[in-house]
């Protein structure tokens, strides 16, 4: 019972936490806005400037929701790759995703100079870059998926998985050996993350995928919990391991394949965010870490995308850089105070 009130006033004040970041995340870039104007403009108020109002609506608040769809999404995956595997450092791209990314952008951004110019400019626009990502991302899926079907154990679907990112890795780096220093420049950009690029119907197609994997995994939460004390204890309970195992791989897919080709490979949220809600929660059941990651994963994402729009400064730092500098020390600080995974 104490258990129980303690984490319905923990879960309370995170989501009260979120909330209020959320404000701070959109009063804050070059040109700080009051958090009393951003309400205001939120909720259909009259904003003093309709200069603070434009800003708001086009440009920060769909970046904090992008923010919090990545925290979320990332996490998620994150926390279902770690206890599929029974891994503390599997996260959301193990399987491959984020490199059949980089291998989509690599290929229509470095391989541009070898397409006709009318094709190559259709394909470099932001919507060609989504695409590349996308099916990059997809032909992945596909092959561990058929990979999985075949396979009975699951740590051989691990190693495949880093075995599909090496392949993909080292056709990237012949791409990039051959390439210009304009193009090299373009994907290492890309690579470092970006929340701020995205227009209203970006968002509105990434919220559609990761509610989609979210969904796939709020129904995985028990077999998740059988996965536990390992695959044969699962079987015992009459679970369909193997189907369990799809719907796992494909909701990690959904969530971290899309975040990828709408936000670029985010580093550091699925991997950490999973240990931390662990951490704090003292708990394993997935009842409780489903809820609890997904705000601490939407909590830190606004906390570092807040960071790297270095406020009152016309410079926005790497997201990907952010998320790992601020993180990193969070979670080496709650382990060494808590002694041990949960």
């Amino acid at each position: 019972m104490q258990n129980k009130n303690r984490n319905t006033v923990l879960f309370i004040f995170l989501t009260i936490g979120m909330v209020f970041l959320f404000l701070i995340n959109i009063s804050l870039g070059s040109v700080s806005i009051p958090i009393k104007e951003v309400f205001n403009s939120l909720t259909g108020g009259n904003s003093s400037k309709e200069a603070w109002e434009y800003i708001i609506l086009n440009y920060r608040l769909p970046k904090a929701i992008a923010a919090i769809l990545v925290g979320m999404g990332l996490s998620i995956s994150g926390l279902l790759m770690q206890t599929l595997f029974r891994n503390p450092l599997a996260g959301p791209y193990v399987l491959g995703l984020s490199s059949g990314a980089s291998l989509g952008v690599a290929m229509v951004i470095l391989g541009a100079a070898f397409l006709p110019p009318f094709i190559a400019t259709i394909l470099l626009s932001s919507y060609g870059i989504i695409l590349a990502s996308s099916l990059g991302s997809f032909i992945v899926l596909l092959a561990v998926l058929a990979v999985s079907h075949r396979l009975r154990d699951t740590m051989a679907i691990l190693i495949v998985g880093l075995m599909f990112g090496s392949l993909t890795s080292a056709i990237v780096g012949t791409l990039t050996y051959f390439s210009t220093a304009e193009q090299l420049q373009k994907f290492t950009f890309w690579s470092l993350g970006n929340l701020g690029n995205l227009s209203w119907a970006s968002i509105s197609l990434l919220s559609i995928c990761v509610a989609i994997g979210l969904l796939l995994s709020l129904f995985s939460i028990k077999p998740l919990n059988s996965l536990l004390l390992g695959e044969n204890y699962a079987r015992s309970l009459g679970l369909n391991y193997k189907k369990s195992r799809l719907i796992i791989i494909f909701a990690t897919s959904i969530l971290a394949g899309s975040i990828t080709a709408f936000a670029g490979p985010i580093a550091f949220i699925g991997l950490a965010v999973p240990h931390v809600a662990k951490l704090i929660f003292q708990t394993s059941n997935h009842t409780i870490l489903f809820w609890s990651t997904i705000l601490f994963g939407s909590i830190i994402m606004l906390v570092c995308d807040s960071i790297s729009q270095m406020p009152g400064s016309d410079i926005t730092l790497p997201i990907n850089a952010v998320t790992s500098i601020f993180g990193a020390p969070i979670v080496i600080w709650l382990l060494i105070r808590k002694k041990s995974f949960v």
